[in-house]
């Protein structure tokens, strides 16, 4: 049994209930076949079956119990992986959540939607299976080997020696399965990133003339897990057929002996019986095990890959309860840096500066700069490695903080659309919100014609898999999102990257309208925004350079004034 099941939570009490369960099951079975023998030695001696009639009854009623008992362990060990792989789930998210985006850009988005809905699943496939199935093999093996011991030794013996020799092929077969499987399970991660990301670039290669070469790559990587797939297969049969071997000889040999000592006379047909019935009963636990096993092995894998994330270093210090942001507050930032384990310089360095009340804060830079990971920084997504944080004066370490982050919307580049309707995808953050307050945020976000021309309005499925919407289109629904939920704290991590300059300027007055009263804190390359900051802070390589107004920046003739002399140069 891995070892790492034991620390799961509460594992204990059901292991002690599969324990007491499998024990009252090995002596069903020991029951079951000794009046099944029973039964047999009295017809071949002579006897009526009337006579016999009472001894089958107990055979069938031994039959039900254990069947019975069997579909008890199995509710036990479902409701167990259950109840876990649930916990889990809320677990990888609640920890997706605090690593944020850069680390699922880093694992690649079609890995982790995977090991967020399949992975899943299959591990607690995995619990349900392997509980029972492990328990089995440790309790009715030994119990039934002490039975045949008082019964016959020659027989046991033979049992007991066969079983290191199935165990030890088990291991290195095992091993070579689990050699494979690891493979196939990187495989599987390429061709999850490599299909998530060609099915959402799939409309931008089909306009640039790309898609039809996009089609060998995809071919190309599906082949290579179709190889590592049937590699994995050619092992597990072949496992199968050493347990089966191994299994069919050691049930000869003892039957072999048997039957010698039928014709000599030492052994009573009812004890010989009752030994050969429950000789494959004695390997169909770790027969059971070995069938399983290869099933299981995605689930273990996954399992193990979510136990990782959930393991991650977490950035959450002691939660601390930071009030609602008000046009009063204050918010400073003071000596912070960060070291970003891809990269040996600081990403961001000695970063100070401090701001209050409803303001718009520009954060510019070239490319590399830094403007994205102090937007990660400031939503709670990133630790620094020294430095503090002052929210109406208190002293933070890092700002991943549920009450900060329940303050914030967030905005990135490419917000995520769900498979499901309009609807839905508005109020993702607030499901209890109602249509009104649904339909007054898409006119606030300028989406009132948009869903009028949709086929179902706001019933339409949208996202992967649903109908496809333009980029523009997907910010303004992130913006019914954060209209929806007017929080305080915006952050914007260059959300109009993508898009054209016509379709920047319609989404532009629905953004501004979006600022009034808040704090905002904008990343982005288009220096077109700035004219409408209250504060710009530029950076280059991770260190703030400028810190002041547009004109104030303008009037310096330094950083800033070179940037926007090179955009307008540009344009």
């Amino acid at each position: 049994m891995d070892k790492t099941l034991l620390s799961y939570k509460g594992i204990k009490p059901v292991l002690a209930g599969l324990a007491i369960l499998t024990a009252i099951q090995s002596i069903i079975i020991i029951i079951q076949a000794y009046f099944l023998a029973d039964a047999i030695s009295s017809l071949f001696g002579g006897d009526l079956f009337a006579i016999v009639f009472k001894k089958l009854a107990i055979f069938f009623i031994a039959i039900v119990v254990r069947q019975l008992i069997n579909i008890l362990k199995k509710n036990m060990a479902y409701r167990f992986a259950a109840r876990t792989s649930e916990e889990f789930r809320k677990s990888l998210l609640q920890k997706l959540f605090q690593l944020g985006p850069r680390f699922v850009k880093e694992e690649g988005s079609g890995q982790t939607v995977t090991l967020v809905i399949e992975g899943i699943m299959k591990f607690r496939r995995y619990l349900e299976l392997v509980l029972p199935k492990f328990m089995n093999s440790a309790i009715i093996p030994v119990m039934i080997c002490i039975f045949i011991f008082l019964k016959d030794i020659r027989s046991s013996v033979i049992l007991i020696l066969s079983f290191p020799i199935l165990i030890v092929f088990m291991i290195l077969l095992g091993l070579a399965a689990k050699s494979k499987a690891d493979r196939q399970y990187e495989s599987y991660q390429m061709l999850s990133n490599h299909f998530v990301d060609s099915l959402r670039g799939l409309e931008t290669l089909k306009y640039l003339g790309l898609s039809k070469q996009h089609i060998n790559k995809i071919i190309i990587v599906s082949e290579r897990y179709r190889r590592a797939t049937m590699g994995t297969l050619r092992i597990a049969f072949l496992s199968s057929f050493a347990l089966d071997f191994i299994t069919m000889l050691s049930i000869a040999t003892v039957a072999v002996f048997l039957g010698i000592g039928l014709i000599n006379g030492t052994m009573e047909l009812h004890k010989a019986l009752t030994i050969l019935i429950l000789a494959p009963e004695y390997f169909l636990p770790i027969r059971e095990v070995g069938a399983d096993y290869h099933a299981t092995l995605d689930g273990k894998e996954a399992g193990k890959k979510v136990q990782e994330i959930i393991d991650k270093e977490s950035l959450q210090q002691k939660q601390e309860t930071i009030p609602l942001w008000k046009p009063t507050s204050t918010f400073s930032v003071k000596g912070i840096s960060i070291h970003l384990s891809d990269s040996d310089r600081p990403a961001l360095q000695n970063i100070q500066f401090s701001v209050s009340g409803s303001k718009k804060i520009g954060i510019i830079g070239a490319s590399g700069a830094g403007k994205s990971t102090l937007i990660d920084l400031l939503s709670g997504f990133l630790t620094p490695s020294s430095g503090e944080f002052q929210v109406n004066g208190k002293k933070l370490t890092t700002l991943s903080q549920v009450h900060w982050q329940r303050q914030i919307t967030y905005i990135p580049q490419h917000p995520y659309l769900f498979h499901d309707t309009v609807l839905n995808n508005i109020r993702f953050y607030y499901p209890e919100a109602t249509e009104k307050e649904v339909e007054e945020a898409a006119e606030r976000a300028g989406l009132t014609e948009v869903i009028q021309s949709l086929p179902q309005g706001f019933e339409t499925i949208i996202g992967e898999g649903g109908r496809t919407l333009s980029g523009g289109q997907e910010q303004r629904i992130a913006l019914a999102r954060a209209f929806l939920g007017n929080r305080p704290v915006i952050m914007l991590d260059e959300p109009t990257a993508h898009l054209d300059i016509e379709t920047e300027y319609e989404l532009k007055e629905t953004m501004l309208q979006l600022f009034n009263g808040k704090l905002v804190f904008f990343a982005t390359h288009r220096l077109h925004w700035m004219l409408d900051m209250d504060l710009i802070i530029v950076l280059d390589q991770g260190k703030i350079v400028e810190i002041g107004t547009h004109e104030e920046l303008i009037g310096k003739n330094s950083t800033y004034y070179q940037l926007v002399k090179t955009q307008m140069e540009g344009i």
